[in-house]
């Protein structure tokens, strides 16, 4: 045999068992020294001496030499003899999102938080529901659109005598406003439009020309008494809702009274959901969804709190 040849019972270690005092490892003291890493552990120990802000502890070395299991217990043993550390939320920044709000609470009081605030998104979209899903909401907000229609319907009517001066009938659909030509009393389609005699045509198509800009201001119209009806049911909605948000935000709020940055945050909280009731109303055909499912959405467009020690 070479002399660094091995044989094959070489290439494997075997213990006695019989040399160790103790049936299992769980009734063994944990190592507290970072075997073979002695300048490595007093370059810990010095660091987390350093009591000033600003400065960090990285940790770089091979796996398996015990720097997270000596950091853990090192730090489990001095923590015992200094000051509870603050609870840090990060919460959600309304005035630049990408920026949250560093909130430092007692310890303890930041998982408080954010469970108080999860309970109070599910407790307002709950009451938001019952509230816009009864019968009173309803007639109110048929109310508003019957008024829109109606005017809606004046608007069509005096375009279509106006336009019936030039020879057109004006009629709405889904997609639209489109008018076609009137002769006898009667609309004609437009294989017969074309069979019509080339002056006929051109006075038509001049004509038409009037009618256009006519449909073009009424559209405009619409639009108009379609977004003062919309900003109307968004207004008595918002109304409807500030009531069942006030109870809930005012109980948080007497809970962390003494908190300016917890106030100021709750404040947002209310104007954002005002702004956004829509998300919180579940649509007749959504109405079989759970509450968590339409909470996600929300907690997805903004991350209220997170909670981090």
């Amino acid at each position: 045999m070479k002399k660094n040849e091995l044989n094959y019972k070489q290439l494997k270690d075997y213990c006695n068992p019989s040399i160790f005092n103790f049936e299992d490892t769980s009734t063994l003291s944990a190592i507290d020294t970072g075997i073979g890493q002695d300048r490595g552990i007093k370059a810990l120990e010095f660091g987390l001496s350093v009591d000033v802000k600003g400065y960090n502890l990285f940790l770089e070395g091979p796996d398996g030499v015990g720097k997270t299991m000596y950091t853990k217990n090192y730090l489990d043993r001095i923590s015992k003899k200094k000051k509870t550390p603050s609870d840090w939320c990060y919460i959600y920044n309304f005035d630049n999102p990408n920026e949250p709000i560093a909130l430092p609470l007692s310890a303890g009081l930041g998982k408080e938080f954010k469970e108080d605030m999860d309970q109070f998104i599910k407790d307002v979209k709950a009451d938001i529901n019952k509230t816009f899903s009864n019968e009173d909401f309803e007639k109110e907000k048929t109310l508003i659109k019957q008024e829109f229609e109606q005017k809606r319907s004046i608007l069509l009517e005096n375009l279509n005598k106006e336009s019936m001066k030039y020879g057109f009938q004006v009629k709405a659909a889904q997609n639209g406003i489109y008018m076609m030509p009137v002769i006898d009393g009667k609309t004609i389609e437009e294989e017969e439009f074309d069979k019509l005699d080339e002056d006929v045509k051109k006075e038509f198509e001049n004509k038409s020309n009037i009618v256009q800009e006519q449909i073009i201001s009424v559209i405009s119209e619409i639009k108009a008494i379609e977004k003062e009806s919309d900003k109307k049911i968004e207004e008595w909605q918002s109304n409807v809702a500030l009531l069942t948000i006030n109870v809930h935000i005012n109980y948080i709020k007497s809970k962390y009274k003494r908190n300016k940055i917890i106030n100021k945050f709750l404040d947002n909280v209310k104007k954002d959901i005002l702004k956004n009731v829509s998300l919180f109303i579940e649509q007749p055909e959504n109405r079989k969804q759970s509450a968590t499912t339409t909470n996600a959405t929300y907690g997805t467009k903004k991350a209220l709190v997170k909670l981090s020690r």
